[in-house]
């Protein structure tokens, strides 16, 4: 069994005595960017280990863990272990930066890292703090003043000043009530000053200046201050987008480029000339990137920054589509940034429609308290989204758009502009609002001109460049294109947002929050929590792989206090519920004479469909769903799961002439034990390779043999589900859907397999070799004939896709990044170097003159 966070305890792997400290290190010439990683140095007696912690939530809760050892262990010196697997770190690595001072011994770290915890600051305005009175320790902290101070940012206390118990503030009461310590009486006084809110905020108006700019791959060629410092005044924020940042095989594939300094530095050098702005954070996933400033006197208002990315190119994962976003806490309001570049092609709408959709449900922010469930992009009290969205113009052909967009009759083409369009229909970007459009289409220019594109395809212009936002009180005071700007095919855009921001009124907070704790206290403790429950069976019906299900359970509060809900696991199981199974949320908290509804979501992966498809597991379970205080009550699921080619082994797949929905289950779950025994006795002479392969590739092979970003562009959804119904129940004898779903079906039934193409086994022995052509035949030679079939099926049917590259666009580097991931798995998490070498070894299969 693995070892898993309940079996040891940080003292246990880390040697914490009074001989450790933890210091940030940092260069006095560095620029200190407000949410940038932190490097620190890790003393322990002689020993010394640099270290750079990634900046976010898990940072925070590992370093606050690692204060809190610490304390323990000066409170109480205690025989301190050995610590011997450190033996292999003997070496000391000191950096080159400047340490600061040694603190007890987290503060400077946490200076920096720690953006949501505020000071108080004194009457005088000195910054300085009155400690807590009874404090534990026998002398006081030195204080930690970190660099980003020169930024404008106010310090942070030491670890003793920033976790107050019950000393609520002004400027720490959002973090301490989020803080995992809190119980049912905090969710309740949390939950009050929420509903209460209006009595002690006021709103005071910023100004947000948003741009979005796909560079195509392009560096900085001139000035970005016509786009970038077009406003009179200086805006309070600013958040710039960029997509096809670099269009390198090397960026999209190992997601590391040069043009992220060379276009931050473009667009520090052309904010507003008449303000001092901060970067508080830049998040980049391929070519799409996001930097967030803000103006020097607003810094230290800004907490709770968190940066995440989701890819939704190829199979879900690849980024060269996408979004990346930033979500921070500005005085007393939650704002999302979201910056996202989705499926191109004018045809292609509906695959924007289910990027959006995939980005909202798929993008979630980490929680201070790691037991709340994450935050979605929608749970903001104002979300800013900006991008390449990529929707075109419909129903018109060039010549008549040109004309129109001659004629400046912008409203009749914006009649024909495929986002209003589903918009209308309430398909995508619901509650969003966009200004009207008075200028002529973003898209697509002859770089380095404003003419429109004169190339072979000649591309209808459309507005593929967007600014939306939803929320209350947000006025919008400009929306335009910037046609200096020639670097690249597309035009910049920007929009000037006027938002009311909620700030806290320190008087009439304490107020609130007095007579909320006065009126919990008469609270009778006694009272015992009860809900109510709409139902307590739940049955999925033919549940598919990789087929979403959800039903709600609603739980009503009917007791006479609040109530704090959570499913717990049941004895000897490691979570709460099977790993098919989410509820959403896991846990909460209910209002008296409140509900909640929870989703009950089922949905079988690569990682799950194995041992549900053998029948060795069902989709059965038992929720505990327990009250704080009160009773626990029991939710039954099940289901029926259909079986699929998909996480089924390629040896059982080659005995079945049958589609597998047609075998009985005791017939399938033979065949994984005699491939587990290797036992071919008494068995009808197999297939060559797995029938439903050959469905997919044949069809490829067929029907896009040249089709252009084949294995580059993701299918739809609802393609590929028709795609595996196909292949499951073998209805139709040719494959439904598009090329580049077919071709994306295939990626996904490669990756689902139990066992790889090369089996786990021979792993070691392919990158041992990857440079010698010669010697990696000898291995595919030595692989399993079922295995040995399909590796050399499917190198024969890429080398016909590499014979029409002109068409396709495809070369050998970019399907061996693809294929070698799904065909040479490692079983652990593989490093970058490996990864190098299953391409290399691939590549020698993939060149001209292979057989």
């Amino acid at each position: 069994m693995a070892i898993t966070a309940d079996d040891v305890s940080l003292e246990d792997i880390i040697p914490i005595s009074l001989d450790f400290t933890v210091v940030e290190v940092y260069s006095p010439e560095e620029l200190a960017i407000v949410g940038a990683d932190t490097r620190v140095r890790v003393s322990y007696q002689e020993e010394e280990l640099e270290l750079s912690l990634p900046f976010g939530s898990h940072s925070r809760l590992f370093l606050s863990e690692v204060n809190r050892a610490w304390s323990n262990v000066c409170k109480s010196p205690s025989q301190v272990p050995k610590f011997e697997w450190i033996n292999k770190y003997r070496k000391s690595t000191r950096g080159q930066g400047v340490a600061k001072q040694a603190l007890s011994p987290l503060g400077t770290t946490l200076t920096k890292l720690n953006l949501h915890h505020k000071t108080e600051k004194s009457s005088d305005k000195k910054g300085t703090v009155e400690r807590e009175k009874g404090s534990n320790r026998d002398t006081q902290t030195p204080r930690a003043y970190s660099n980003i101070e020169s930024q404008g940012i106010a310090s942070r206390e030491d670890p003793n000043d920033m976790v107050r118990s019950f000393s609520h503030t002004t400027s720490n009461k959002a973090q301490i009530l989020t803080m995992p310590q809190f119980g049912l009486r905090d969710n309740l006084i949390r939950c009050e000053l929420l509903k209460k809110e209006d009595l002690y905020t006021y709103r005071e108006d910023f100004s947000f200046f948003l741009g979005t700019y796909n560079v195509n791959g392009q560096a900085p060629k001139e000035s970005l201050r016509p786009w970038l410092s077009c406003t009179l005044d200086p805006p309070d924020m600013y958040c710039v987008g960029f997509q096809e940042l670099d269009l390198s095989k090397e960026a999209f594939f190992f997601n590391d480029t040069p043009k992220e300094m060379e276009w931050t530095k473009a667009v520090s050098e052309a904010l507003h000339p008449d303000a001092k702005y901060a970067l508080v954070k830049l998040v980049r996933l391929v070519g799409i990137m996001l930097l967030f400033y803000v103006k020097k006197e607003h810094a230290e208002f800004i907490s709770d920054v968190e940066a995440e990315t989701v890819g939704t190119g190829i199979m879900g994962r690849m980024g060269n589509k996408g979004a990346v976003a930033i979500r921070f806490c500005f005085h007393n309001s939650d704002i999302c940034v979201v910056n996202s570049h989705l499926a191109a092609h004018i045809e292609e709408y509906e695959r924007r429609n289910q990027d959006y959709k995939d980005i909202c449900s798929r993008l979630q922010f980490r929680q201070l308290d790691p037991t709340q469930p994450p935050r979605t992009i929608m749970k903001h009290d104002v979300v800013l989204w900006i991008g390449d969205l990529n929707y075109r113009i419909s129903d018109l052909d060039v010549d008549s758009v040109k004309e129109l967009i001659d004629k400046k009759h912008f409203e009749k083409l914006h009649s024909h502009d495929q986002l209003k369009r589903q918009i209308d229909e309430e398909a995508v970007f619901v509650g969003f609002v966009e200004g009207e459009i008075d200028f002529q289409p973003t898209y697509k220019y002859d770089t380095g001109s404003d003419k429109w594109d004169t190339s072979e395809k000649c591309r209808v212009p459309a507005w593929c460049d967007r600014i939306l936002w939803r929320g209350k009180n947000i006025r919008q005071q400009h929306y335009q294109s910037h046609m200096d700007l020639k670097t690249s095919d597309h035009k910049p855009v920007s929009s000037l947002l006027v938002t009311a921001i909620k700030r806290v009124n320190d008087d009439a907070y304490k107020k609130t929050f007095e007579e909320i704790v006065r009126n919990i206290d008469k609270m009778e403790n006694e009272c015992i929590p009860s809900v109510t429950l709409t139902k307590r069976e739940f049955h999925f019906k033919d549940v598919k792989f990789m087929q979403h299900q959800a039903e709600t359970l609603s739980l009503f509060n009917d007791g006479q206090v609040p109530c704090q809900f959570e499913f717990i696991q049941k004895p000897n199981e490691p979570t709460y519920c099977k790993p098919w199974l989410t509820a959403n949320p896991p846990k909460g908290f209910i209002a008296q004479g409140g509900s909640v509804d929870i989703e009950l979501e089922v949905f079988v992966n690569r990682s799950t469909a194995p041992e549900l498809n053998s029948g060795k597991q069902q989709i059965e379970d038992i929720l505990v769903l327990h009250l704080e205080r009160g009773k626990d009550y029991f939710v039954s699921v099940t289901g029926n799961y259909m079986p699929s080619c998909y996480g089924t082994s390629i040896y059982s797949l080659c005995q079945l002439r049958e589609p597998i929905q047609d075998m009985p289950q005791q017939t399938l779950c033979e065949l994984v034990e005699m491939s587990g025994k290797g036992n071919t006795e008494n068995i009808e002479k197999p297939l060559d390779i797995p029938k439903e392969l050959w469905m997919m590739v044949d069809h490829l092979f067929r029907n896009a043999i040249k089709q252009e970003d084949i294995f580059q562009q993701p299918g739809l959804r609802s393609e590929f589900s028709e795609i595996r119904d196909c292949l499951d129940t073998g209805m139709l004898d040719s494959l439904p859907g598009s090329n580049h779903s077919v071709a994306e079906a295939l990626l996904l039934f490669l990756d689902a397999l139990p066992e790889p193409v090369v089996p786990y086994a021979f792993y070691q022995q392919c990158l041992e070799c990857c440079s010698n052509a010669s010697q990696c035949e000898k291995v595919i030679s030595m692989l399993p004939q079922c295995h040995q079939n399909v590796f050399n099926y499917l190198a024969a049917f890429l080398r016909e896709l590499l014979k029409n590259s002109v068409s396709n666009r495809l070369d050998v580097n970019i399907l061996a990044t693809i294929f070698a991931s799904l065909l040479l798995k490692s079983p652990v998490k593989q490093d970058l170097a490996e990864k190098r070498k299953t391409q290399e070894f691939f590549q020698h299969f993939l060149t001209q003159g292979s057989s």
